[in-house]
């Protein structure tokens, strides 16, 4: 974490070098894009894993066992969320593990990675729901309706249990939001499960059950939606959501001294971690350490990137092979 400077000789500015400052990622988590997920985490994805595997299979059993396709539905819902726990949470411990040899990173992309895996999962789960409910519609089976709707109850107060375990965390970290997502849905699913075989009873509809089922797998394509861009956009080094690189480029700009930023470039280096590299030209000399320390402070605090590097040139004799803005 500690500082780093080149000092300022001819030759690096023959090559357009000059000063670096790295600045170590610890600083950031005062940021608010920047928070890592709460501590007690683990805890909460061993309990929600154990839960929902035994509802997923609990479900599994019921809805083979009286019929219900909404319920089958329900359990595979269910067991995409296990799945999607999962890779959750190893990706909270891959971010935890520390770089080493040629992963300079570590393993933190890895939790980008889980997010993107978590999102096409939810999606091959709906595939199979909506083809299993058109074969419904055509043949209609019998669905006992009580069993079904005490399963799916038990299903709805386990979800929303577990979505409370992340309420916490749902703002700092995408795959903690994903888990609480998928929990908060799943609760809504379970009770239109309850709803749903409650009609059957009453009026023997047997066409409520794929409806029904229909309904959750728009449910689970509406909520992983945004989580499918949001994972594909950090799995493309774009910019973290709700960060504006604009506003961040004007910001350099504005710092004493500086009259060019080029070569910008911020990305997600994890789901909770932010990076940023720039070349910023400033023709003047005077206090170069304490002109990128201040920098370097400035973007941890105020947009949340933790871990900045700083190239600054002096822009007299030679022109950055960099600068135009077409080059990446």
């Amino acid at each position: 974490m500690g500082h780093h400077h080149g000092h300022h000789h001819d030759h690096d500015r023959d090559h357009g070098h000059g000063h670096r400052h790295d600045h170590g990622h610890g600083h950031g988590l005062g940021g608010h894009h920047h928070h890592g997920p709460p501590p007690d985490a683990g805890r909460a994805f061993a309990i929600a894993v154990g839960l929902n595997t035994a509802l997923v299979v609990g479900q599994a059993i019921a809805g083979l066992w009286f019929g219900s396709l909404a319920l089958l539905a329900d359990a595979g819902h269910n067991l995409s969320d296990v799945l999607a726990l999962v890779l959750a949470w190893t990706a909270a411990v891959l971010a935890k593990r520390a770089p080493s040899g040629r992963r300079t990173y570590g393993l933190r992309k890895g939790s980008i990675l889980a997010s993107l895996a978590n999102a096409v999962l939810l999606l091959v789960a709906v595939g199979v729901i909506v083809s299993e409910a058109i074969e419904r519609f055509q043949e209609p089976a019998e669905v006992a309706a009580m069993p079904v709707m005490i399963v799916a109850g038990l299903g709805a107060i386990i979800n929303t249990a577990t979505a409370l375990m992340f309420m916490r965390g749902r703002h700092s970290d995408l795959n903690i939001r994903g888990a609480f997502l998928h929990m908060v849905a799943d609760a809504g699913v379970s009770v239109a499960v309850v709803v749903g075989a409650g009609l059957i009873a009453v009026t023997g509809a047997a066409w409520i059950d794929p409806a029904l089922s229909l309904l959750i797998a728009v449910v689970i394509v509406i909520s992983t939606w945004d989580l499918l861009r949001d994972s594909m956009d950090l799995a493309l080094d774009a910019a973290p959501k709700g960060l504006d690189v604009a506003e961040v480029r004007r910001w350099l700009e504005t710092r004493p001294g500086v009259t060019e930023v080029h070569d910008l470039h911020i990305w997600a280096m994890s789901t909770t971690e932010t990076a940023l590299t720039a070349h910023i030209t400033r023709p003047t000399d005077e206090d170069p350490d304490g002109f990128l320390h201040a920098a370097c402070e400035g973007l941890a605090h105020r947009f949340g990137i933790g871990h900045a590097t700083l190239q600054v040139e002096r822009g007299d004799d030679y022109a950055c092979r960099l600068a135009p803005a077409d080059v990446v």
